[in-house]
């Protein structure tokens, strides 16, 4: 660790500077002024190691799995010159949505998250709150709008001062304090991690960026907030701060090691530093990409940010602030989960979890893009909308009544209605064990009605009708296919580019109920249904060679655990290429190997005994089809 604050000191300004040379948009600023304050600030290099230290000791002692929610007091300082610059209260507050939609993994398109780092998606268990009271015990909304003769400020910390043009901070111990000013239109905003200065604690967003739909594209989502609060709440950018050089750490496991910054909104896998066969996770918050590209913090990341919660932890204070309580007192939190069900044409069902001590639930809904809201309650935890217009996105937001009074609204939740005509009769059927039941030889309709969503469906072949071909056709928007077996492994993937027919062929299949699994590739929710097809025949299907269909399921490794002989039986529809990998637990690649797939069931043979005793995953892929399996190597 010291080594790391070592290398931050000397080396932050030149992969800033670096990065400011290459691109007409500075993202952040936070390595430039932590080394700032490192220069200024004799004891700060201590402060960051001895937190740093607690950090990792939370981490491994496995108290990161023993949280509660905590709720953050915000502040927001509005330090403008003319009325540009001074943005309104309720762009203001949409950005603290967006902080609880982030950090909750309530984001709509957290759906975007690739199918490959949904695994340690986090939801960092993180709220917060526009502040009610101020440091005086007064009544506040929480926005102030200060009027500054400065053009511009610059990270030399001016906007955090009322004697130099700016607005002081509130008290660190119960606010987080945002600062949103003008920074001459390039720089995007910087954070002081925890242990600096407490008059100057807090975060500083460019004006422009600030909130959601801001007027400086592509960063008009919100996301310089949801990064640099990262930054506030102890995390590292994702490449570790050294360039190109592969050597620095983010200090988490589950990110994976990249080479420099993302800038602009990639698609697809990127490799670098050979963090095959994944790549970057320019998806993270704690990266340089567009906003729109942004959508997921990770389980270590949500670690390390809990540990400043813990007993003895640097923020552990504003766990317990009253700045989100009104001064007549008591407390109402603000309800999370929020979904939506049974959606239609012209109606749906708006859900959330309970907030203990409501005594009922204000709910606000509209078209995305619209200024007016439609209001409605409910004493329960869900309410039916109806009178609504067919193909259309809209967003709910739910605020939660308590007997000292309402809670700040929800961050909102997205679904869309359908088209007329196509009603998801099959809702809610989006878990394996939920698979609705569907007549063989039959095309049926559903939808992906929500950003969230995944359809499964079950049928039967039989001993006369062994072979089976499942069709997906007529789709809005990208889907893809899969197919389980009975006993639940997954044998097949389709999935072809945009809307192009998703056709799988398994021929001579073991006899028993399938699984089909439908889900949306990248982006989810549509307005028209699309039609899927189980067949089944006593002659084998021919394969469509116009459809892109993987079929690559490990149904068996042995033994396990094992010394290092390993078999490994996987099926495939039909001779192809694929790559064998075998990753530690960390996601090191430990062996690759092409191999050749012949139609039907495969055996490997593979001796690792070179590996040491542990945990290992071994994963067959064929283009964007993975399938994986753990196994265990004792000596």
């Amino acid at each position: 660790m010291i080594k790391l604050f070592t290398f931050l000191a000397i080396a932050m300004s030149l992969v800033y500077g670096a990065s400011a040379q290459q691109q007409s948009i500075d993202r952040c600023a936070t390595s430039e002024y932590m080394q700032q304050l490192l220069q200024t600030n004799p004891g700060y290099a201590k402060q960051l190691q001895d937190i740093e230290t607690f950090t990792q000791n939370y981490i491994s002692s496995q108290h990161a799995d023993a949280r509660t929610v905590v709720t953050v007091p915000v502040v927001i300082h509005i330090v403008y010159n003319g009325s540009t610059q001074n943005i309104s209260d309720a762009l203001a507050s949409s950005q603290v949505d967006i902080l609880n939609e982030d950090y909750r993994r309530l984001n709509a398109d957290a759906s975007k998250t690739p199918s490959y780092f949904t695994g340690v998606a986090a939801d960092c268990e993180i709220n917060f709150c526009i502040a009610a009271r101020d440091p005086q015990g007064n009544a506040t909304n929480g926005i102030r709008h200060v009027s500054t003769t400065h053009s511009a400020f610059t990270t030399n910390d001016d906007v955090k001062y009322t004697s130099k043009g700016g607005d002081d901070a509130w008290d660190r111990n119960s606010y987080l304090n945002i600062w949103v000013c003008n920074l001459g239109q390039s720089l995007l905003g910087y954070a002081q991690f925890p242990g600096g200065p407490a008059s100057t604690d807090g975060v500083v967003i460019l004006y422009s960026a600030f909130g959601r739909n801001s007027s400086l594209y592509p960063y008009n989502l919100g996301r310089s907030a949801t990064h640099e609060v990262g930054h506030w709440l102890n995390l590292y950018h994702i490449w570790g701060d050294d360039g190109n050089g592969c050597n620095g750490s983010d200090q988490c496991n589950d990110t994976p090691n990249q080479g420099n910054n993302t800038f602009g909104c990639p698609s697809g896998i990127v490799i670098s530093c050979t963090n095959g066969p994944n790549g970057n996770m320019y998806q993270n918050y704690m990266d340089y990409s567009d906003d729109r590209c942004m959508n997921i913090f990770t389980t270590d990341q949500k670690s390390r940010m809990q540990a400043l919660f813990a007993s003895g932890g640097a923020r552990i204070s504003i766990a317990s602030s009253q700045g989100c309580v009104p001064p007549n007192g008591g407390s109402c939190g603000t309800p999370s989960g929020l979904n939506a069900t049974g959606v239609t044409s012209t109606s749906a069902s708006l859900n959330w979890s309970s907030v203990s001590g409501a005594t009922g639930y204000n709910v606000q809904y509209r078209p995305t893009g619209n200024s007016t809201w439609s209001l409605t309650s409910s004493a329960s935890t869900s309410v039916a909308v109806s009178g609504l217009t067919s193909g259309t996105i809209y967003e709910f937001q739910v605020q939660a009544s308590c007997s000292s009074g309402n809670s700040s609204y929800s961050g909102s939740a997205n679904f869309t209605t359908t088209s007329n005509g196509c009603s998801d009769i099959y809702e809610p059927n989006n878990g394996k064990n939920k698979a609705a039941a569907i007549s063989v030889n039959t095309n049926i309709s559903a939808l992906i009605a929500t950003s969230t969503d995944v359809d499964w469906f079950s049928f039967s072949n039989s001993a006369s009708t062994p072979n089976i071909q499942v069709s997906l056709t007529n789709l809005p928007q990208d889907y893809d296919l899969q197919l389980y077996n009975p006993s639940g492994t997954k044998v097949a993937t389709s999935n072809g580019s945009n809307t192009l027919d998703e056709i799988i062929t398994y021929n001579n299949g073991s006899i028993g109920k399938y699984k089909i699994k439908v889900y949306p590739y990248n982006s989810g929710d549509a307005i028209n249904c699309y039609t899927l097809t189980a067949s089944v025949s006593s002659s084998p299907f021919r394969s469509n060679e116009s459809a892109r269909v993987i079929v690559t399921g490990i149904s068996g490794i042995y033994p396990n655990p094992s010394n290092g002989l390993m078999n490994i039986e996987y099926s495939s529809s039909a001779s192809s290429n694929i790559t064998v990998y075998v990753m530690d637990v960390m996601g090191r690649i430990v062996f690759s190997k092409f191999e050749n797939a012949s139609e039907g069931l495969n055996t490997l043979n593979y001796d690792f005994s070179s590996l040491n005793s542990g945990i290992y995953i071994f994963e067959i892929r064929n283009g964007n089809e993975i399938s994986h399996v753990k196994f265990m190597i004792e000596k």
